[in-house]
């Protein structure tokens, strides 16, 4: 079986039903499975029954739904309607999802009745009451809309030129303190960042990767363009539960185990439940990405659960994934970097004075990639956005290595100011990672009279072990090397350390719950 490509989703999906019809494309964790020819079919009946609905060519649908089969589907239905989409992911409630509905122009937006204890139905007709001309209708697994594909209109032309392609996509970034922003994607950017990354990490027809985390986010719709270029099958489950979807990717054989630090620290638990038995004895590795990951996390998921380890990569949902480690990289790589530029990807390093620093000095990573972003749906955001050059703006602060590997060493407003002096919180968490009485770790700033800002580490204890003591942390850390002023001076601990669903630690959730705890400096 050989890769396959297309100008467009829809001339991919033709390209790959062509080429392995009969193939597995998706298995899901109550085991239903569906054939690239069985997807194709289902989306061209979705796509009918959206058509019912009065959607047709540049109406855009706006979708907040779980991993399901037809969610993967509704995708592509969507796009055989030449319409535009927004997928929504799951955290986003009434104010969020309003504002892209209204921003988005969105025709129609699609949610479950219920998920997860959230009446999603409910809302969706709320905002459907408020947003004029927006139509709110309900799904479950089996109850899409669907119709006739005799009465589809023509397949899409798609655009010769890349450059040209229309906008198809609008993903929003998760803002925690402002309204969510809109990025306007194409299909032959996407397309173009799936074939690298499959590359990047090996996927070939047959292998079985995961896809446990949603959908809607921008990585779940690159996996949907590697699946199809590809041939692999892509294991669904609707909500990551530890045991069961553990469970479900050890039985079905999982070859790449995404796609996070969050989830890879659950496969390794699970592992050493039952060391002596291979958890998944096919693994080739497992994919990262989100956040950046403590360094120990690879060597312990090489020796434990085999593969060649953590292959990370780095991005935004303006810019996704701009680098990444490849399968046969060098362990001290794949441990401490987010690899190499992807193929297009122009990046440079800018100090806070603005100058454009050489290899190993740290400043903000700036890019320019064919993957990019068309601006934001409100573009009066991409002046500040973009510099002077054309870069994107991440916001990330690292470093690009002799070798062209790019470290991440946290973010521009997560640096910690303490007496004037920084401290990359990373740096920490990274060191304090490796603690045998830590599972998960964050540092946090909190504004203080005297020093202008504390340092502040929230640690999660391993089931069974000790909580780790303020002394017991200081001690550890002097041993470690690091210099006394960037050491924190208080410890936090916690059930779990909050993330969000790309693997991000929601350090404003943290910084909001102990921002008001009284400090005893002595």
């Amino acid at each position: 079986m050989t890769a396959v490509s297309g100008r467009n989703l829809w001339e991919l999906i033709e390209a790959r039903v062509a080429a392995t019809p009969d193939a597995d494309m998706l298995v899901d964790q109550d085991g239903r499975r569906m054939t690239f020819a069985e997807f194709s079919t289902a989306a061209g009946e979705m796509a009918a029954g959206l058509a019912d609905l009065g959607v047709g060519a540049g109406d855009v649908v706006a979708w907040e739904l779980p991993t399901w089969i037809e969610t993967v589907v509704l995708a592509a239905a969507i796009n055989r309607l030449d319409a535009v989409q927004n997928p929504i992911i799951a955290i986003y409630r009434e104010r969020e999802v309003g504002f892209c509905c209204r921003q988005a122009g969105a025709k129609v937006l699609i949610t479950p009745a219920e998920f997860g204890g959230f009446d999603f139905g409910a809302m969706g007709h709320a905002i459907a009451d408020a947003v004029e001309g927006l139509t709110a209708i309900t799904v479950g697994p089996g109850a899409f809309p669907v119709g006739d594909p005799s009465t589809l209109p023509p397949v899409p032309v798609p655009a010769s030129d890349g450059q040209d392609a229309p906008v198809r996509w609008l993903c929003y970034t998760s803002g925690t303190t402002s309204d969510p922003k809109g990025a306007r994607h194409t299909d032959a950017s996407i397309d173009a960042i799936a074939r690298a990354m499959g590359d990047r990490l090996d996927v070939q027809a047959g292998d079985r990767p995961a896809l446990v985390f949603p959908f809607p986010h921008i990585g779940g719709i690159t996996w949907l363009f590697t699946g199809l270029q590809t041939g692999c099958v892509s294991l669904l489950d609707q909500a990551f539960v530890p045991a069961s979807t553990t469970a479900f990717l050890a039985a079905e054989r999982c070859t790449h185990a995404g796609s996070g630090t969050p989830f890879h620290m659950v496969y390794l638990a699970a592992q050493r439940e039952n060391p002596d038995t291979p958890l998944f004895p096919e693994l080739k590795n497992c994919p990262g990405g989100g956040a950046p990951k403590p360094p120990q996390l690879h060597y312990d998921v090489k020796v434990e659960l085999g593969g060649s380890g953590v292959v990370s990569g780095w991005g935004l949902t303006e810019a996704p994934i701009l680098t990444m480690g490849a399968h046969d990289d060098p362990d001290d790589k794949l441990a401490r970097t987010e690899g190499r530029a992807m193929p297009g990807v122009d990046l440079k390093v800018v100090s806070v004075e603005g100058e454009v620093v050489g290899p190993g000095q740290e400043g903000e990573l700036r890019a320019k990639a064919p993957q990019m972003m068309k601006g934001y749906l409100d573009d009066t955001l991409n002046a500040d956005a973009f510099d002077d050059e054309g870069y994107f703006r991440t916001g990330d602060l690292g470093i690009i290595d002799a070798q062209g590997y790019v470290v991440i060493t946290g973010r521009l407003k997560d640096v910690i100011i303490r007496h004037g002096e920084n401290i990359s919180a990373k740096e920490v968490e990274d060191l304090l990672f490796t603690h045998e009485q830590v599972q998960d770790v964050a540092v946090i700033g909190l504004p203080d009279a005297r020093t202008g800002e504390r340092a502040v580490a929230v640690v999660s204890t391993p089931e069974g072990a000790e909580p780790l003591t303020l002394a017991g942390m200081r001690e550890f850390l002097t041993a470690a090397g690091l210099r006394t002023q960037a050491i924190p001076e208080q410890l936090e601990h916690v059930a779990v350390v909050p993330r969000n669903p790309s693997g991000k630690i929601t350090k404003n959730v943290l910084r909001d719950e102990f921002a008001d705890k009284p400090f005893d400096r002595s």
